[in-house]
């Protein structure tokens, strides 16, 4: 699966993408094979804040649980209440239905800092 070229990237493996303002947050397809099938999602609550940087949820495989790293900072507007029962999304669509959060950021400055589809492939699969 090739990287979306219209989203950035946090070291964590979480993608942002920008809508009017507004960011919508998941896990990267590295991030997801890397763990194995997904059995369960823990979000944060709609009006929560979070913090670029420090966690802000977890998901567990049949391997491990792994703690979400915010990627940018801000409010917490929408949380996808479909991964709580369809955990395996995260596996089968990460970038589309496997969507986490929407934040509206505190910080929009910080997006600046993350990385381009490019430079996240350099990082995880070197090319």
């Amino acid at each position: 699966m090739s990287t979306p070229k219209d989203l950035r990237y946090s070291e964590e493996h979480e993608w942002v993408k920008d809508e009017s303002g507004n960011y919508r947050i998941g896990i990267t397809h590295f991030a997801q094979s890397e763990l194995g099938d997904i059995v369960f999602v823990e979000l944060p609550a709609v009006g929560d804040e979070i913090k670029a940087d420090e966690p802000f949820g977890s998901v567990e495989s049949v391997k491990t649980v792994s703690e979400l790293y915010a990627p940018i900072s801000g409010k917490v507007l929408e949380v996808n209440a479909e991964l709580e029962d369809n955990p395996e999304f995260v596996n089968e669509s990460p970038y589309e239905n496997a969507w986490m959060i929407v934040v509206e950021p505190s910080n929009a400055s910080e997006l600046d800092a993350l990385m381009t589809a490019e430079a996240y492939d350099k990082m995880t699969i070197g090319e």
